[in-house]
């Protein structure tokens, strides 16, 4: 649930993601901790403008923690490595900084706020990232036909954010603000859990609807693989123990669901020995 502004002249005609360089985001020799307990070790990523990535992995293997690094989370504390987005160096920089600069990132349990509805939060974020004031008429359409992609009760937008909201609702709420605020980079944790089987495919929509519209990248974490039907997977990476031990193409997704993560937890052992 954190919105995003791109830089002046980081945007192109027609809504697309232009980056200093190709890379939207460089991740060298990462590490990190919280209370002396070392959760990220030297962990190393790239992705260019447009690219889909995937981040798999055993429960603890420190996915969810990548994500929360990459956004500023101050619990968490970089011991070691850099952040490059859009070729600048945020390693040091705050999360609302990094958000206003073109970075989401989607919760895996999305908060409720009582009495701020999502209509009034949209619209704040999207004047937020725009830096001006948004007109409601424009702003309405453009909620509405989000809304429909998801196939999300207008009502929706006149309730309390996330307040009462099924777990369905919830993530498309998320993927909503994606898709008005339009980042650079999203990172989408755990997006598609606890959905059915036509919510994966609303949310999938929106996703698409996302890349289409502004062409940004995706880092994608998951455990179940059903989100990435619709998408097309550029690269899949496995974490086990707070590394990254292996990279591939979309064939590994297949690889992990036929022979499940063992093979790479053992790897991540090795490399401790």
């Amino acid at each position: 649930m954190v919105g995003n502004k791109i830089a002046n002249n980081d945007m192109t005609e027609g809504g697309k993601v232009k980056a200093m360089s190709d890379n939207i985001l460089q991740i060298q020799q990462l590490s990190a901790q919280v209370q002396d307990r070392q959760l990220l070790k030297r962990v190393s990523m790239e992705i260019k403008a447009g690219e889909v990535h995937v981040l798999m992995g055993p429960n603890g293997a420190g996915k969810s923690t990548l994500g929360y690094v990459l956004m500023g989370n101050p619990k968490y504390e970089v011991t070691e490595g850099r952040i490059l987005f859009c070729g600048r160096d945020i390693t040091e920089e705050s999360a609302d900084k990094r958000a206003k600069e073109g970075m989401f990132l989607s919760f895996q349990e999305p908060p409720e706020v009582p009495g701020l509805t999502l209509s009034a939060f949209m619209r704040n974020a999207a004047e937020q990232v725009r830096g001006k004031k948004v007109r409601l008429w424009d702003f309405k359409n453009e909620l509405k036909q989000a809304m429909d992609i998801l196939q999300m009760d207008e009502a929706y937008a006149d309730r309390s954010l996330n307040v009462g909201f099924s777990g369905g609702e919830k993530k498309k709420a998320e993927i909503l603000q994606l898709m008005m605020l339009k980042p650079a980079l999203a990172v989408l944790d755990e997006i598609d859990s606890g959905l059915d089987v036509d919510a994966v495919r609303q949310v999938s929509d929106g996703i698409l609807e996302y890349q289409k519209s502004c062409g940004g990248a995706l880092l994608v974490i998951t455990h179940s693989t059903r989100i990435l039907d619709a998408l097309r997977v550029d690269y899949t990476h496995v974490m086990a123990g707070g590394k990254i031990v292996a990279t591939g193409d979309a064939s590994l997704v297949r690889q992990i669901n036929k022979e499940g993560y063992e093979k790479f937890e053992r790897l991540a052992v090795d490399e401790n020995s």
